[in-house]
């Protein structure tokens, strides 16, 4: 497999210009269900294993299952904010940095999948209730200074589940540990 496909091995996000409340059932879905089948993969692996890079410089498997927690952590509140300000700039994280703390380095990854089902449970409970135009609230990410609406940041967080639990699932299959 090439770079690009280790780092990418579900491809880029591309999120339809016209999303529709069939997408938008679906990504909840994929959110919905995301803790329990990462809890799935991860849960017979070995200390060593989880201490493996999903890639050659890459995190480790310990490392993806944290950083989801802390990603999606940060997506919610930024849905929060979006849905209580009038387009706010997000604040940005570090997301390299954060995954080199000891949290997301040596933690129990039963911290972050525990994490994840609260999560997951209350943000999908808050997406179900949504409007389409509350969907169309927005917030600014401060890296690209544009506008990103909820709806969009959904289908990216959905990506975002597929394209983490993938590079896991590859690695598993790469060395047969599935």
């Amino acid at each position: 497999m090439s770079l690009q496909e280790l780092r990418f091995p579900i491809g880029q996000p591309s999120i339809p210009k016209d999303i529709t409340a069939q997408q938008i059932v679906k990504w909840i879905s994929i959110l919905d269900l995301f803790p329990q089948q990462l809890e799935a993969l991860t849960t017979p692996l070995t200390q060593a294993q989880l201490d493996t890079p999903y890639r050659e410089g890459g995190w480790t498997i310990r490392q993806v299952v944290h950083h989801c927690y802390d990603s999606h952590h940060n997506s919610y509140t930024r849905f929060k904010w979006a849905l209580t300000e009038d387009c706010p700039i997000i604040k940005a994280y570090f997301e390299e940095r954060w995954t080199l703390l000891d949290d997301s380095k040596l933690a129990p990854i039963s911290l972050s999948i525990t994490a994840l089902k609260g999560l997951h449970a209350k943000w999908t409970h808050l997406l179900k209730g949504l409007s389409t135009t509350d969907l169309e609230r927005c917030f600014i990410h401060p890296s690209s200074n544009e506008k990103v609406s909820l709806k969009e940041n959904l289908g990216i967080y959905a990506w975002h589940c597929k394209h983490h639990f993938a590079h896991i699932e590859q690695l598993l299959i790469r060395r047969n540990w599935i």
